[in-house]
């Protein structure tokens, strides 16, 4: 039978705090990280090996290991008032306009 309704488990909320990365993904990270400037020589080699047998498999292997290199790009849609097109507005300062006066 299930835990009732509204209760929390025991050790709820004392996982690690928000924003801070997993331990064990950053140290793999960095164990990635240090593999390939330590191969960095080697990993142009195999590169140009697999390009020349398969092109795509090259750039598969790039994007694999970019991966672990630099963090992904999240995709970002920027919409207007409920989900509306954007409007542009441009607004220009400090040119005098051919009808003021004062310039």
């Amino acid at each position: 039978m299930g835990a009732k309704k509204g209760t929390r488990p025991p050790n709820a909320g004392k996982g690690r705090p928000k924003g801070i990365p997993n331990r064990a993904t950053q140290e793999f990270r960095e164990t990635v990280q240090k593999l390939l400037d330590d191969n960095r020589d080697n990993v142009s080699i195999w590169l140009r090996q697999a390009a020349e047998a398969d092109p795509s498999k090259a750039l598969d292997l790039v994007a694999k290991l970019a991966e672990y290199a630099a963090p992904k790009l999240a995709r970002t849609e920027l919409t207007g008032k409920d989900g509306e097109a954007l409007k542009p507005t441009v607004i220009v300062t400090g040119v005098p306009h051919a009808d003021d006066p004062t310039s």
